[in-house]
């Protein structure tokens, strides 16, 4: 194992994306967050061993972290950054998506209310090198409780969150 020498310079530190800031296990997987705003949130993923159950597609469970984890940052964002918590998460699987397939994912919200969101995530994978032959993988609905209060040990990600967001 390498090890650095304390009289070197510092290494430089990994470029933080959006995703590595926001949401460790989506950025795990290999997902990109894109679009960040209050009524749009998009990202995309490369299907890898890394998120494949054992027959090589995409993961349920990956499409349903997915769906959950951009509705909840575009509920947070369109709660005024208040906390939301999911609650109630419907997927339909309509589709495989295979290793080296690229997935889009988009969350839109359904319903903005005051106390309760809900939010419709799609996934789609890409047919072509164009993103407009697409074809349906899952459709989600996730409900969101929002307007809690931010504990305070999570108020470093609220403003991180504020400075990311396209508002």
């Amino acid at each position: 194992m390498d090890h650095q020498n304390p009289n070197d310079p510092p290494l430089p530190s990994p470029p933080s994306s959006t995703t590595a800031i926001l949401d460790s296990p989506l950025n795990a997987v290999g997902f990109e967050i894109q679009i960040l705003s209050p009524h749009r949130v998009t990202g995309r993923i490369v299907v890898s061993p890394k998120c494949c159950q054992p027959f090589k597609v995409l993961h349920g469970g990956v499409s349903a972290m997915i769906a959950e984890a951009l509705a909840s940052v575009g509920a947070q964002m369109a709660a005024g950054f208040k906390r939301v918590a999911g609650f109630h998460l419907s997927i339909d699987h309509l589709q495989s998506a295979e290793i080296g397939d690229l997935v889009l994912a988009e969350a839109t919200p359904l319903s903005l209310g005051k106390a309760i969101q809900v939010w419709e995530v799609e996934l789609w994978k890409v047919k072509s090198s164009s993103v407009e032959r697409r074809d349906l993988v899952a459709s989600s609905r996730v409900t969101l409780l929002c307007n809690m209060p931010v504990p305070k040990h999570a108020q470093p990600l609220v403003d991180t969150l504020k400075r990311l967001a396209k508002l």
